[in-house]
């Protein structure tokens, strides 16, 4: 199943759903992920995208959880076109099983989530908010009530394989209209206490409109358009050529005679080659302003 998003409203609700497994593998691949670290990142860039989904297009976002817990900071750009890329300080964190479950809580700790959002204003507009549990599903929803004040219910999950392969990932994002009627915010109450967590759903072949079915079970839906997500990173050579002649005349002349260099590329993992007669010209280049 191809990772995408879909809208949806119900009696006065709206409803964003996502199937994230492919992106979320992909980012623990490049980043080597111990199982802990995969389930942190994929639940922040899955958080990323269903926050992204509100933005009008070309806008996008950066999600971070700047916790003091062993992962360090866990990092995630989404934009409104469903490309999203991020990356955990400490990919190779393990901690103890909590009551059979990762211990994503206690490896993100305590500290501030803040969503920055490009809106092609001059400014980025930032807001923030206390890490609670450190799960990120809560701080997600702890986050839009505290400084959107926006009440909201978001759920995320991260499935991982006993040999350490990401199977299952997804999220939901749920809120009420201001016209929603109290007897419909009781029905959704109902159907959120029996609701499967969104990973076993998605592990169960569920897409993202019947993770919405499910969370709406009983009422009327309507479903709206539907986007693909997939992981994609903005760096290209040329924006690391761009980074190197931005150095100090000393640390590139030192790259020069070094007669090599790699660039890792800290949202993807890609690393960029640079031989002695590209830094030399790259070099020349930066002297020349």
């Amino acid at each position: 199943m191809k990772d995408h998003l879909i809208k949806a409203t119900a009696n006065g609700i709206r409803a964003y759903a996502a199937v994230t497994t492919e992106l979320v593998a992909e980012a623990a691949t490049r980043h080597d992920c111990y199982p802990i670290a995969a389930a942190a990142l994929g639940r922040t860039m899955t958080g990323g995208l269903l926050l992204a989904a509100n933005l009008k297009n070309k806008e996008c976002l950066t999600v971070k959880f700047a916790g003091d817990g062993p992962l360090g900071s866990v990092v995630a750009d989404a934009s409104s076109e469903g490309f999203v890329r991020g990356y955990v300080d400490q990919p190779h964190v393990d901690l103890p099983l909590n009551n059979g479950k990762l211990a994503v809580g206690e490896a993100v700790g305590h500290g501030i989530v803040s969503v920055t959002r490009f809106t092609g204003l001059k400014e980025a507009v930032t807001g923030s908010s206390e890490i609670l549990t450190g799960e990120i599903a809560e701080d997600f929803t702890q986050y839009l009530y505290t400084s959107e004040q926006t009440p909201s219910s978001i759920g995320l999950g991260v499935l991982v394989s006993p040999d350490l392969k990401v199977i299952a990932a997804g999220g939901f994002f749920i809120q009420a209209l201001p016209d929603v009627e109290e007897a419909m915010l009781d029905k959704l109450e109902e159907n959120l206490k029996t609701l499967r967590p969104v990973s076993t759903m998605v592990h169960d072949g569920f897409d993202a409109k019947q993770i919405i079915g499910a969370i709406f079970a009983g009422m009327d839906i309507t479903y709206f358009e539907t986007t693909d997500l997939t992981f994609k990173c903005q760096c290209s050579k040329r924006r690391i050529e761009e980074v190197l002649m931005s150095l100090g005349k000393n640390d590139l002349a030192s790259l020069v005679d070094d007669g090599k260099a790699e660039v890792c590329c800290h949202f993807c993992g890609e690393k960029y080659q640079f031989n002695k007669e590209e830094l030399t010209a790259l070099f020349n280049v930066s002297q020349m302003g």
